[in-house]
């Protein structure tokens, strides 16, 4: 491995260098592959499984790289606190990948820094594996996404609600950069090292970006904020909600970050929340777009005093990108729904269309993934349409007769179809199934099928019918915890 540590030439305001706290008995549990090769691991690493352990839960640095905690502030539930930063996650550096990408790697779990505010710097195996297979489920269903490279269980004990097995687990990231690192260095009216940022975050993710343009700090908000709305359409699409979207949480790559209280959605319903801690609903899956954009507005903030030393004559210049943002959100939204629903043009038509058919699903309580796959299916299926059409009643035939208009051959509609609407999730109830027995067991076998499973999310695999089927109770009662 072949490190770099570029973000440690921003200054020491930016982290603090600090080791990983060293584990007893370090397993190897989890390891993949397919991103090892990637990153350009050397097969003599790979093929090592003492070595690895030793490396990913934090014992052994591996040469070049530079342990450091990472400084940022955030808005947790709408309520700011200056100081946050890396209390459980060690940055070992940064890795030039096969494809020519910097990607950050980065322990979780690997023990207390400066910044843990009390808390033990650890883990437990469940989160840890929630994160890998989220992750991955993620990334192989087309989303933008951080990725897992390894869990390693650490031999010790762990205590939350009550005593758990301890792990590590290794995130691989286009960076940590978040929005909260932005305001850290605002709330300390720390300009230079703002500016810093904005340039570092500029070459390292939005390269074609000038940084001698004198609106360099409007086109960086704008492209931030044009792949939040990405993002979020990509979270829409599949029915995932993340459970705790602070300005911590939000990463200016445009990446989904930090798998702790995530769910998925089943019955359709916008106001769905699974998260424990988030008890007014502010992260429910319909709100996602909106805190999006507060959190967009939060960047916005961070970065009027590069704009213009006038805040009123930089709130002029920013404050229309941010309000812009649910415009094009809507746009992109629409397309994305209409794509889903087979309908190729998002036209008032279309967009009301589908509109109907939400409301529709809302109300009979179904289940979002699986009446897009019926639907996609219907078109091949007459038994499979004959059954939408009883229940759906008149939008059926009305959403096939647009179809119709549009192409003739269904079966192309249907396949077209598919590119939008998986056949397989991560459901909540196979998750925790999948979390019980692998810890239950010690064995990752149960996590192993389920991954082969979600790493071929639109097309079937022999095991994929296992994991399609909907909890018996709808997630009426299923909740999820943060993990801290």
């Amino acid at each position: 491995m072949n490190f770099d540590n570029s973000y440690m030439q921003l200054g020491e305001s930016f982290y603090q260098q600090i080791r990983p706290t060293p584990v007893s008995q370090p397993k190897l549990l989890l390891w993949n592959q397919p991103l090892a090769d990637t990153l350009g691991m050397a097969e003599s690493v790979q093929q090592d499984n003492h070595l690895l352990a030793q490396y990913f839960s934090g014992n052994k640095l591996p040469e070049g790289a530079e342990s450091i905690a990472l400084a940022y502030a955030g808005h947790q539930f709408g309520h700011f606190n200056p100081q946050l930063g890396d209390g459980r996650a060690h940055l070992l550096g940064e890795i030039i990948d096969t494809q020519n990408v910097r990607r950050d790697i980065q322990l979780k779990g690997s023990g207390p820094t400066h910044f843990s505010r009390q808390g033990d710097g650890r883990c437990a195996l469940a989160p840890a594996l929630r994160e890998y297979i989220m992750s991955e489920a993620m990334h192989a269903l087309g989303v933008p996404t951080t990725r897992s490279l390894a869990v390693v269980a650490s031999g010790e004990t762990v205590y939350r609600e009550r005593p758990q097995p301890g792990a590590i687990v290794t995130r691989v990231a286009s960076s940590h950069i978040r929005v909260g690192t932005f305001q850290y260095f605002a709330a300390r009216n720390n300009m230079s090292a703002l500016e810093a940022l904005v340039d570092y975050s500029i070459q390292r993710h939005f390269a074609h970006t000038d940084l001698r343009d004198e609106n360099k700090i409007l086109r960086f908000m704008q492209q931030v904020m044009q792949r939040q709305i990405n993002l979020m359409v990509e979270w829409m699409r599949i029915g995932f909600i993340h459970g705790v979207m602070n300005t911590d949480n939000t990463a200016i790559s445009g990446e989904t970050i930090d798998f702790g209280p995530c769910a998925m959605l089943g019955v359709y319903h916008p106001g769905t929340v699974y998260s424990s801690i988030d008890r007014q609903g502010r992260y429910a899956f319909g709100n996602q777009p909106l805190i999006a954009q507060w959190n967009m507005a939060r960047l916005a903030e961070a970065l009027l005093p590069l704009i213009d030393r006038d805040q009123q004559k930089a709130l002029k210049q920013i404050e229309p990108l941010v309000h812009d943002f649910s415009h094009q959100f809507e746009q992109a939204y629409f397309a994305m729904l209409s794509k889903k629903a087979g309908l190729t043009d998002a036209n008032a038509e279309s967009i009301e269309m589908v509109q109907h058919l939400l409301t529709a699903m809302q109300t009979l309580e179904l289940d979002y993934t699986q009446t897009f796959n019926r639907l996609t299916d219907s078109l091949k299926d007459e038994s499979i349409a004959s059954a939408l059409q009883q229940q759906l009643g008149d939008w059926y035939q009305q959403w096939r007769t647009k179809l119709e208009q549009t192409d003739d051959n269904l079966e192309h509609q249907s396949l077209l179809m598919r590119q939008y609407n998986p056949l397989v999730i991560p459901r909540n109830h196979h998750m925790e199934a999948v979390l019980s027995e692998c810890i239950d067991t010690g064995s990752m076998q149960a996590a192993e099928q389920f991954l082969q499973v979600l790493r071929s999310p639109y097309s079937p695999t022999q095991y994929t019918a296992q994991y399609q089927d909907l909890p018996a109770d709808n997630d009426r009662y299923y909740q999820t915890f943060c993990g801290t």
